[in-house]
């Protein structure tokens, strides 16, 4: 992500030194990573938000903690990230939808975008949440914001690019079939009459990646940097 610091009005908060924090963030973590957030300034959750790979997608908890107005979160991930915590209550990236929706007064409603169709199908009903499953995100290209989101609230964006297929993205979780251009289509279409309060961007590789059968090194980056830029270009429009 080192290619982001180029634009304006960027800021870069280390958080690397902080314990406690990968796949899962305790207590104390949770206040220090708030407590960096607060010294650097930012007050609100506006603008958009990048860090890291797809285990510190508890981030998007604390953000959304910060919005203080009714709102409706809209998550593009391969994951439904609405798992039981393993350790107490613990905040992890695979179960922090889940908490958002236990403990953020003003979530509203929250939407579910490209869900492997297996992990869907384990997510029990809930009356705030609507599951699209990767299965059926083709039916989405060209209908109108209602057929994924009927609120008239202001949008809280979360992606994990590990929705996106090998093509556009290369990160450390298993991943879906969506492209980038079907992604920012329906960014589009739910932006149209809905203010978005603020986003939020997580799916670069794991540190110790040594190479796949779809990327190099070197072509991961490459290809996170090319993608992590045009969602920035792109999202500024909004």
């Amino acid at each position: 992500m080192q290619e982001l610091r180029g634009y304006d009005n960027t800021r870069y908060i280390d958080c690397t030194d902080i314990p406690g924090t990968d796949c899962y963030c305790d207590d104390e973590a949770v206040e220090a990573i708030r407590r960096r957030i607060a010294e650097a300034g930012v007050t609100d959750a506006s603008g958009i938000h990048f860090f890291d790979n797809g285990n510190y997608h508890y981030m998007s908890k604390i953000w959304t903690d910060m919005v203080q107005e009714p709102f409706s979160l809209v998550v593009f991930d391969h994951h439904p990230d609405m798992q039981e915590p393993r350790f107490g209550n613990i905040l992890s990236c695979g179960g922090w939808v889940k908490k958002v929706l236990e403990e953020n007064k003003f979530v509203q409603s929250v939407t579910l975008i490209g869900v492997a169709d297996h992990l869907a199908e384990e997510i029990p009903p809930h009356d705030k949440v609507m599951i699209i499953r990767e299965s059926e995100i083709v039916t989405l290209e060209g209908r109108s914001p209602d057929r994924v989101h009927a609120s008239s609230h202001p949008l809280y964006i979360s992606i994990d690019k590990d929705a996106l297929s090998t093509d556009y993205a290369a990160t450390n979780w298993d991943q879906g079939s969506l492209s980038l251009e079907h992604m920012k289509a329906i960014i589009e279409a739910l932006a149209q009459g809905n203010k978005i309060i603020g986003i939020d961007i997580c799916g670069e590789r794991a540190r110790d990646f040594a190479g796949d059968e779809h990327h190099s090194v070197q072509e991961a980056d490459a290809l996170n940097d090319r993608t992590n830029r045009e969602l920035v270009e792109f999202l500024q429009n909004f």
